[in-house]
């Protein structure tokens, strides 16, 4: 716990303006780090605004936070309804017909003193045709129904492995609720209808709230969603559009009653402007249509969704409009954003709840006294906006390299032009087979080699140092971890076991 008696001018109040994943998981961590008697942390949400809320599913860094705030895997599980997501498979992204995965572990062990990937690479050019998901742990269990535990031993062929989840978002907000609330936070149920700023700072005083009231505090966290009530609208922080990398802006979410242990993976389907998302709860299917307006009218995106989904929806679709980019700062005055209110990403890699855990952890990193030191909010600003920058080239790159070119849409997404950051990457990657690493890539190699490969980038050439290895001998370790990778995923229990040792029982299991 944060003790703060020895700081003259420290924090005393904080009010969090805007509820749902976003203000809970931000009053959670707070609440956990900062100790209560010191500062007082209010949240103010109105039952009378919905949320977004179309993030059912993750990556891995999901694990570490509920480790951080204390909320263990069984609870956590039982709480959201949650499945276990291996990765994403991606079908018709690269042309109709094709599929691909992005698996969250590792593939294969460096060896030879040279990546497991340049391996692979001369493997092929001596004429193996062996698929890399061979080589993947996750791969090959996801496609199996499989799933398993981690190990850390990099002896073990299951350090290779790793994992997120899929789970209701809405649940696991009010799951985070009660446990910021038994910690201290003050919920404070009002709509907000003025932001009231210090005249001579411009630093926010208040928030005026429908019922008259005012709620003063040192520190806002905005957490009110695309609007960005404070950062945006009240402190003026301009919006940065990356609408000509990103062309959609448009989503239909609709849940079904569906349920499917046997794919723990999240599936994208590429449709002729757009692409669904299937997602396997516990006790539900989520499912989804991101499309551009600009190729797409909301009718062919509606029946487009309506005729691909499994199982009977449980509503109608909900229509949600974005703009997809970033604010140019996340932090200004007295005032940091956290969630959607700092920037939209689209869900294409499931993203924006770790874009909420990332501004949390590095607002306790970077935590302020009273006088909102510059260089302290210059350095968080910096490192947000990295974040941001880096997963917006992984998401472009799904777009870019694709050879659908029957579809408007598609050419459009090939031929527009794209940050140089990721036109570097590719190019690097297509020469030598090898991945320029920059600073906050949230994304490691693994990720970029499954898409940049499963998108059709194959590198002229690979690493010279992996032609010390006889090819026999190459070809005996490439064999020997294949095997290895495949019998570790046989063994493996069914994710429906593995929920069912954590004694959860959807509902089609206790059918079976």
């Amino acid at each position: 716990m944060v003790d703060s008696d020895t700081a003259p001018r420290h924090i005393r109040s904080i009010v969090i303006a805007g509820g749902g994943t976003a203000g809970w998981m931000a009053a959670v961590a707070l609440s956990r780090t900062i100790a209560p008697h010191r500062c007082a942390i209010t949240l103010i949400e109105s039952e009378t605004i919905g949320t977004i809320g179309v993030g059912e599913a993750t990556i891995p860094p999901i694990l570490s936070f509920n480790q951080i705030i204390g909320l263990g895997e069984a609870e956590f599980v039982q709480a959201t309804k949650a499945t276990f997501k291996l990765g994403i498979e991606f079908a018709g992204w690269r042309n109709r017909g094709h599929r691909y995965f992005h698996p969250f572990g590792r593939y294969g062990n460096d060896f030879a003193g040279t990546n497991f990937h340049q391996h692979w690479l001369r493997a092929q050019s001596l004429g193996d045709t062996t698929p890399f998901g061979d080589f993947s742990l996750n791969e090959k269990a996801a496609y199996s129904g499989k799933m398993g535990k981690l190990d850390s031993d990099p002896r073990s062929v299951f350090s290779t492995f790793s994992y997120a989840y899929h789970f209701d978002a809405a649940l696991y907000a009010q799951h985070l609720r009660s446990m910021a609330e038994q910690r201290g936070v003050v919920r404070r149920e009002g709509l907000i209808e003025d932001v009231v700023l210090n005249g001579e700072s411009g630093h926010i005083e208040g928030l005026r709230l429908d019922d008259g009231g005012l709620v003063e505090g040192d520190l806002f966290i905005d957490c009110t969603g695309l609007r960005s009530l404070l950062l945006g609208e009240a402190l003026g922080v301009p919006f940065v559009d990356w609408t000509h990398y990103l062309p959609c802006n448009r989503a239909l979410a609709v849940p079904t009653d569906s349920i499917d242990l046997d794919r723990p993976y999240t599936r994208s389907t590429a449709h002729e402007a757009g692409w669904q998302w299937r997602i396997p709860l516990q006790h539900r299917m989520g499912n989804g249509m991101v499309y551009s307006a600009a190729f797409w009218s909301d009718d062919q995106a509606h029946d487009a969704l309506m005729a691909n989904l499994e199982g009977k929806p449980l509503a109608d679709p909900r229509p949600i409009r974005f703009t997809t980019g970033r604010r140019a700062q996340s932090w200004a005055k007295n005032c940091v954003a956290i969630g959607l209110s700092a920037g939209f990403l689209e869900p294409l890699e499931s993203t924006s709840i770790h874009l909420i855990q990332i501004a949390v952890a590095k607002l306790l990193n970077w935590f302020p006294d009273l006088d909102f030191d510059p260089m302290t909010m210059g350095e968080f600003n910096r490192q947000i906006i990295n974040e941001y920058d880096r997963i917006r080239d992984f998401l472009v790159l799904h777009y870019h390299a694709n050879a659908r070119h029957d579809d408007a849409f598609w050419r459009h997404c090939a031929t527009q032009p794209i940050p140089d950051t990721l036109a570097e990457k590719i190019a690097m990657f297509r020469r030598t087979g090898r991945l320029l690493s920059r600073e906050s890539d949230l994304f490691q190699d693994a990720s970029w080699l499954a898409v940049m490969l499963g998108q059709g980038i194959m590198p002229h050439g690979h690493d010279p140092l992996t032609e010390s290895l006889r090819p026999t001998d190459l070809d005996k370790l490439l064999r020997g971890m294949r095997q290895l990778i495949a019998k570790a995923a046989d063994a493996m229990p069914t994710q429906r076991t593995h929920l069912a040792q954590m004694g959860q029982a959807p509902r089609q299991m206790a059918l079976g």
